[in-house]
Order: structure tokens, then C-alpha cells, then sequence
């Protein structure tokens, strides 16, 4: 039989491993996490005026610009990741040779897992 002190210890226990287990991914905050990744791989050519601009509309200089979208649409669509354009596109998930940046260097996993925690959690302005 467990003496007292011991079941206290076990069950304190169970609970952080379970509380641990049950919890998803740190909240991922738009301005200094998601906005940085932006301003390196995006704003040169989605910059009003730029080249990217220009072929889709999308405008990253700032969260509402970035949540209003191309003229085709919204690329963000809050809580899902794989309905969102911007992620599918810098995921590569769309197609390998469209993949953005266009030209440039790749998104790393972690940029990547960033910016699809931030949609799934709700593509908030934090």
C-alpha cells in the first residue's frame, strides 16, 4: 500500500504529465513572431507597388493588409491553415514551382510551423 505522502506525489504528477501532454503549441504572437517572417521573405515584392503586389494584390505591410488578401480573396482564413493560400504557398503545398518566396530562399520548418500554429490558433493580431 502507498503511504500518503507517496499518492500525493503520484497524483501531482499524472496531473503535470497530463496537463503537459493535453497542451498545444505555445501561442504563436503575429507581431514578433509571423510580422518578422513576413518583412524577411514577403515585403520586397508585396510591398505596394512591387512586383508581387502587382500580380496578386497582396499587400504585407501590415496585419490588416495582410488579413484583407489578394483581389482573388483571402490567403488567411483564421483556423485553418490548409484553406489558407499564404500557407499552402510558402509550405509548398500547392505546387513545388510556385512556391514563395518565388526566386528566393525557402521558409525553414520552423518559419513554416510558425506561421501554421499562428492560423490554426486563430490568425490573431498579438
Amino acid at each position: 500500500m502507498f503511504r500518503p505522502n507517496t499518492l500525493i506525489l503520484l497524483t501531482t504528477l499524472s496531473t503535470a504529465l497530463l496537463a503537459g501532454c493535453s497542451a498545444g503549441p505555445a501561442p504563436v504572437s503575429y507581431k514578433s513572431e509571423i510580422k518578422p517572417i513576413i518583412d524577411k521573405y514577403c515585403t520586397e515584392c508585396h510591398l505596394a507597388g512591387g512586383t508581387g503586389a502587382e500580380a496578386s494584390g497582396f499587400i504585407t505591410q501590415d496585419y490588416d493588409a495582410v488579413m484583407k488578401g489578394t483581389k482573388f480573396g483571402p490567403v488567411v482564413v483564421a483556423g485553418d491553415p490548409l484553406s489558407s493560400s499564404f500557407y499552402r504557398l510558402v509550405a509548398g503545398k500547392v505546387d513545388p514551382s510556385i512556391r514563395m518566396p518565388h526566386g528566393k530562399e525557402a521558409l525553414s520548418e520552423a518559419e513554416i510551423t510558425k506561421i501554421e500554429h499562428w492560423i490554426t490558433q486563430g490568425a490573431k493580431n498579438n
